[in-house]
């Protein structure tokens, strides 16, 4: 027997492929099983699941309405602030909402610009979740100002009395760009939708539903001009929505950091509010995909991989809020300023909500630390519950920051304890409502997951997918002896 015989003898039949990729499609599936499976879900009959979430959602988003009705009809009074806590319940919801719309932008955007080809079965979902936060959001300001009527004098147009708005002021900025990033996203996600709409809009009997794909796919026929033209659209969106990630929370932070009250003048309000808002936005993403995922059997679109990949963007995000909690602190007695320390020290020793302190780093910084642990990162229970908490947590960090700052201001003649109103309580708890009832008439009549996206990353839609398998194989036979080399 030759040497060459020998080797091959000895080598494993099926040599593994080198460097191989766990695959973001699982089970080798076809482009009509991935289209069958998507639009199915908008075509057939939603299970019942979806109805017992849908009704209380409607009748929570109708809770929601009341209370607004009852604020307009009563004054904002009803609401629980007062002098010193001058922003309350409705700015602690308005930035809570704002952080979680972060994560679809992101997704969408900056892992577009990076070639992130796990983001294709989530994006379409994100994005719709950003645009439904935005919307809970702007609700609070609106009507915190008092007169709901009066709110376009935000706007910088001309009026009869010659009112302009203060330029200087971090307030109007909020107002543009949170505008801004609204109708960006919206467009974004508008854009996306458009090659799939056409294929609902195919598939559909002729009829009322027919017609409105119709419309809104705007005459896409697939053809390479229109693939041209809608990859530059949606490259450029792409790239203006990158830089609205980072401005807008930053804008929102100096609503805070601009003014002189102690526990808000802190420089690094900005970087850790953008990083807060992409860790409590990828956790809701995760805390509604992975229902849908169950729900709708999208196991094979939405893999280990895809959960994996946000868990650890919750851990690093998680890590940067944790360290930005211990520089407040830090830098509150560093500098010197008793005003400064003395807010801290009343924030997490003998302050009236130290237990939201408590709550907030336990939820926002220990919990997420299971995710080092693979086998966390691999068990979805262990997932939803750290999301879960980290959802809570959110809310106690804005909570934390704006509330009990103020609780204690600069007159110690003048310190109260917050205490919500029945109001405030189910104007917030009434937002999930409507959050929820846009999201699952998003899932009910749109395509949940970007059909034409995930095709394009099967390896049948690249035409150098086996190169590297083959390469591998040829490298392997070099080594076997099957191949003599000169």
């Amino acid at each position: 027997m030759t040497m060459s015989d020998t080797a091959t003898a000895t080598s494993p039949p099926d040599q593994p492929r080198i460097l191989d990729r766990e695959p973001l499609v699982s089970n080798n599936r076809s482009y009509n099983w991935i289209t069958e499976r998507v639009c199915g879900i908008v075509e057939n009959r939603q299970p019942a699941l979806w109805w017992w979430l849908f009704v209380p959602s409607v009748l929570l988003a109708g809770v929601t309405v009341f209370c607004f009705v009852y604020l307009i009809s009563t004054g904002v009074g009803v609401w629980g602030q007062k002098q010193p806590v001058a922003w309350a319940w409705d700015i602690t919801n308005f930035v809570f909402w704002i952080g979680i719309g972060h994560a679809g932008t992101l997704i969408s955007a900056i892992l577009f610009l990076t070639r992130q080809k796990w983001r294709t079965a989530v994006n379409r979902a994100a994005e719709a979740m950003t645009i439904f936060a935005v919307v809970c959001a702007g609700l609070f300001p609106a009507f915190h100002v008092g007169r709901v009527w009066m709110v376009w004098f935000l706007a910088p147009v001309p009026n009869a009395n010659a009112i302009w708005q203060n330029f200087k002021s971090p307030l109007l900025w909020d107002v543009f760009a949170v505008s801004t990033y609204f109708t960006v996203s919206l467009m974004f996600w508008y854009i996306g939708l458009i090659p799939d709409l056409a294929t609902l809009r195919d598939r559909c009997k002729n009829g009322l539903r027919k017609t409105l794909y119709g419309l809104f796919s705007l005459g896409w026929r697939g053809g390479n001009r229109q693939w041209n033209h809608y990859e530059m659209a949606y490259l450029l969106l792409a790239a203006l929505s990158t830089p609205l990630v980072l401005s807008v929370h930053s804008v929102v932070s100096f609503d805070f950091a601009t003014s002189v009250v102690p526990g808000w003048h802190t420089t690094i309000f900005p970087p850790y509010f953008v990083a807060g808002a992409i860790f409590g936005g990828f956790a809701m993403v995760l805390t509604l995909m992975i229902p849908v995922r169950a729900i709708y059997g999208l196991h094979d679109l939405i893999t280990a991989k895809h959960i994996d990949n946000m868990a650890k963007i919750i851990l690093l995000t998680g890590t940067i809020v944790g360290y930005g909690y211990c520089m407040e602190f830090f830098m509150a007695f560093y500098s010197g300023n008793a005003y400064e320390g003395q807010v801290f020290l009343m924030r997490t020793m003998h302050g009236p909500s130290v237990w939201y302190f408590y709550c907030m780093f336990i939820f926002n910084v220990i919990f997420p630390q299971l995710f080092w642990f693979k086998w966390c990162r691999k068990n979805l229970i262990v997932v939803m519950v750290v999301c879960m908490f980290v959802n809570a947590g959110m809310w106690y960090e804005r909570y934390v920051i704006i509330v009990t700052t103020l609780e204690r201001h600069f007159m110690p003649g003048s310190w109260r304890t917050y205490d919500a109103t029945w109001v405030d309580n189910w104007t917030f708890i009434g937002t999930f409502g409507l959050f929820m009832t846009l999201f699952l008439l998003f899932l009910r009549f749109l395509p949940v997951i970007a059909i034409g996206e995930v095709k394009a990353i099967l390896p049948q839609a690249d035409p150098h997918a086996n190169d590297h398998h083959e390469k591998g194989v040829h490298e392997l036979e070099i080594e076997a002896g099957k191949v003599k080399v000169a």
